[in-house]
């Protein structure tokens, strides 16, 4: 193997893939990563057995071949170079010569023999969706993924597909957030995944505002591909729950809230809860928000705020940190909290809805509520 490639880029093809190297391994080929040149392309791959990148460019391909080398250290050295163009060479026995101007280093590699192979993905669904589009849903649910293991199929963000568009969940139980998109698929195709975090993670971060990606839906596997990268990943195994049992169909009262000051407000109440006691006390008055925490070792903070609320007094008491993940996720200046009563969940969109349609709001984020402390 035998090509030339500008510094700049490897150094961002190598920065794609290095967070899919796990960190711990029981089979050592997986501390590198395959890197191989043939008919002008460079591809360079990486997997941790369950999520897996392919990044691909066009490059001077000198001869064609294929090694694997160790991701850490050969991060680090590119990283380091100083020169605008890098040369490879390597031998039959997997030594790559690496050459930078007066540079040259010598990195002992691996038969790409002993490297696992990426899944075939020729009976997938295939289905074609705008980048900006894809990116904002996943980076809309994402967040609110359970982190509890015991809790394994609520640790993806679930997907599904059917009458032409796409619905994306995640929950931890304890908050929820929903996204759809418009897809262009036939609408009688159905089906569903649930996505690992990690893959999520990635897919996102590799998507752009700008054109399209396609998403590889199998059984048991997903693949996006866009901007010469394709993410794989193994999907998460088991039910996912029925998550639209939980959401309230009407809120007897919906109220406009500024985003900005109610994070403001969240931010400094989130400063009196505890890991013990982590609620925030939300008391709707004629005109008026008034929010209350109190931590037995720091004290009580009161703020509040002018709302367009009439109607009788409501209290209800929430997570001020899962409502502040809320809010960060909403794009508009006001957002819209819906409530039944003081002991079932909260409804929160950016989009506007009346009481009996909000449930239908997309997106659409819910919060369970605490149990009010005297």
């Amino acid at each position: 193997m035998k090509f030339v490639i500008s510094t700049q880029e490897l150094n961002f093809l190598i920065n794609k893939i290095q967070n899919m190297v796990p960190l711990k391994q029981t089979i050592p080929i997986l501390s590198n990563f395959l890197i191989e040149a043939r008919n002008g392309k460079l591809t360079l791959i990486a997997t941790d057995l369950t999520v897996g990148i392919e990044c691909t460019t066009e490059v001077k391909v000198l001869e064609d071949g294929a090694t694997t080398l160790p991701t850490k250290k050969f991060a680090q050295l590119i990283h380091e170079l100083t020169g605008v163009n890098v040369q490879f060479n390597t031998s039959q026995n997997d030594i790559t010569e690496i050459v930078c101007g007066t540079s040259r280093f010598k990195v002992n590699g691996m038969s790409k023999t002993e490297y696992p192979a990426l899944p075939d993905l020729t009976q997938a669904i295939q289905l074609q969706v705008k980048q900006s589009d894809l990116k904002d849903a996943l980076m809309r649910t994402a967040f609110a993924v359970s982190k509890d293991d015991n809790r394994y199929t609520l640790t993806g963000v679930y997907m599904q597909i059917n009458n032409g568009a796409a619905t994306f969940t995640g929950t931890d139980g304890k908050r929820l957030a929903r996204c759809r998109l418009a897809i262009d698929i036939d609408p009688t195709i159905s089906t569903q995944a649930i996505i690992p975090l990690k893959a999520v993670e990635e897919i996102a971060k590799n998507l752009t505002n700008e054109g399209e990606a396609t998403l590889h839906v199998m059984h048991d596997k997903i693949a996006c591909q866009a901007n010469d990268t394709r993410i794989i990943s193994k999907l998460l195994v088991g039910e996912y729950p029925d998550v639209t049992k939980v959401i309230p169909e009407k809120s007897n009262v919906l109220i406009p809230l500024h985003r900005e000051e109610l994070i403001s407000l969240l931010r400094q109440m989130c400063l009196f809860t505890t890991t013990e006691n982590h609620s925030a006390r939300f008391s709707f008055r004629s005109g008026e928000l008034n929010l209350d925490a109190n931590a037995n070792e720091l004290g009580e903070g009161k703020v509040n705020m002018a709302v367009n609320y009439q109607g009788d007094s409501l209290d209800i008491a929430f997570n001020p940190h899962y409502f502040l993940d809320i809010l960060r996720h909403c794009k508009g200046d006001t957002v819209s909290l819906g409530l039944v009563d003081s002991f079932n969940p909260g409804l929160i969109t950016d989009q506007e809805a009346a009481a009996d349609l909000q449930i239908n709001a997309n997106p659409l984020f819910m919060l369970m509520p605490l149990r009010l402390s005297e």
